[in-house]
């Protein structure tokens, strides 16, 4: 493929991807603020008590092979059709585990409540397995069109049952059934759209293919989800159900906007650079355009939205979501700067070095543990600050393999980002000072907002910062 149809592959990609997750932002979020002005912070912790579990499982169903399809060269029917094969009968042995083991997590928790609830979320491992190959097909295709069109009906789908349920009384109830019908239709859809579905037996050589590439990405992402989840354990364990709520929505506000555009950017570029895994030199460029657009976009957002978090909260969710204001502003810190840990790590995934992968999780989450055990008794507030600390421990991990492969080391990409970091806590010290001016809630949103955005694009334009043509390109109609 050439460079610049490479180029307009990507730019269209990322068109359609950024349409899908700002767009579930934006219903997300518009869907979040009635339901957590009619729901209580221990209907959210309540649905938060077994993400570990939920995770986990989510994770020996997928088995990595998703990345493992997504890169092999040359993809057989074999080969999906062995990968479907694998994910559902791992899928009903999840479940039927996950059905027999929730009294006891139920009892864990001291959350009766718990058994029906586990019992019907677990459902997903039943039906998901089903698009396993429309998805690998649908991103081998470049086509980003399609899922954003599906998202999108089932985001609105499921905002409308969730507030119905909520709105009559349904409680925790409103936030799990809404997640299962989004789920089915979604499946529903896509499979009318792809009408893929195994037609062929299963292959050894195949399955040797995919476990031999994705067992590696499974155990890390295995112990990545583990890490992420057990945060919630603890404070399901030892502190409230209320706690929890507070904490899952704040870490929920938190991880939106960031983990919206690396999610964009990491599943558009991932087979696009795939095809060019063998060029460094091209790589390297790509990688370099690709950490400055993300930070470029999720530096200021994160940012604004530290600044902003005392008045959104206040008047959107309403004053007995008040204790989350601060856990979100620190969250904020950490957050930002996960597009550039998937970044790093997607590397080894374009090169197929899971092995290497495998072992910075294990080095990663080991630390991560360690600062977990330290602050956590502390309190929610120094547990956040602990992942900030975590966060920059894994900025200098990330990059370590980066700077072997493609040499855009640690030293290299800090260089490339000075300049987007200092603008952006200038924006948030802007907005800060226009706050201390202003006492009416909305009017804090909206001139906060507004001056931090024209003072950020302002001064990037001004400045000429490169990344600002890079922005304004994907959203143009040039090829």
């Amino acid at each position: 493929m050439s460079q610049d149809n490479l180029k307009y592959q990507t730019k269209k990609g990322l068109y359609w991807k950024f349409a899908e997750q700002f767009s579930n932002y934006g219903i997300q979020f518009a869907i979040g603020i009635f339901m957590a002005r009619m729901l209580s912070p221990e209907d959210y912790g309540l649905t938060a008590l077994p993400a570990v579990f939920m995770a986990i499982s989510g994770i020996f169903v997928s088995g990595g092979f998703g990345t493992a399809l997504v890169r092999k060269p040359e993809l057989t029917e074999k080969d999906l059709s062995t990968a479907f094969y694998y994910s559902m009968g791992v899928g009903i042995v999840c479940y039927i585990l996950l059905f027999i083991a929730s009294p006891w997590i139920a009892d864990f928790y001291n959350a009766p409540v718990l058994v029906p609830l586990m019992r019907v979320t677990a459902l997903s491992f039943l039906y998901s397995p089903l698009g396993t190959g429309q998805s690998v097909i649908l991103q081998r295709r470049l086509d980003f069109k399609t899922p954003t069109k599906v998202s999108v009906v089932c985001r609105i789908l499921s905002g409308v049952i969730g507030i119905v349920m909520a709105y009559t009384g349904y409680g925790v109830w409103a936030l799990v059934i809404s997640g299962f019908i989004s789920g089915i239709v979604g499946q529903v859809i896509t499979f009318w759209v792809v009408q893929w579905y195994p037609k062929a037996g299963w292959s050894k050589e195949s399955f040797r293919y995919l476990w031999g590439y994705g067992n590696k990405m499974m155990g890390s992402f295995l112990i990545s989800t583990i890490y992420e989840n057990i945060a919630p354990v603890i404070i399901g364990k030892y502190f409230s159900p209320t706690q929890l709520g507070i904490y899952n929505r704040a870490q929920g506000y938190a991880q939106m906007p960031s983990q919206n555009v690396t999610g964009t950017l990491k599943s558009v570029t991932f087979p696009v650079l795939s095809k060019i895994q063998d060029d460094d030199e091209r790589l390297a460029r790509s990688y370099r355009k690709m950490l400055r657009v993300s930070a470029f976009i999720v530096f200021p957002l994160m940012m604004m939205l530290a600044a902003l978090a005392r008045p959104l909260i206040l008047v959107f969710i309403t004053v007995k979501w008040e204790p989350c204001i601060i856990l979100l502003q620190i969250m904020c810190l950490s957050m930002m700067w996960y597009p550039i840990h998937a970044i790093n790590l997607n590397l080894l995934e374009v090169k197929g070095r899971s092995d290497l992968f495998f072992r910075l999780e294990i080095l990663k989450r080991g630390v991560g543990i360690g600062v977990l055990c330290c602050s956590l008794p502390m309190g929610l507030e120094a547990f956040c600050w602990g992942g900030v600390v975590g966060s920059m421990f894994s900025l200098f991990i990330n990059t370590y393999y980066t700077g072997k492969l493609i040499h855009v080391g640690y030293i290299r990409q800090m260089r490339d980002l000075g300049h987007i970091l200092l603008l952006s806590f200038l924006m948030y010290a802007v907005i800060w000072c226009v706050l201390q001016e202003v006492s009416n809630l909305w009017l804090q949103i909206f001139v906060g907002a507004l001056t931090g955005g024209l003072f950020y694009l302002g001064s990037s334009f001004l400045f000429k910062f490169s990344e600002l043509k890079e922005v304004m390109y994907l959203f143009s109609k040039k090829k």
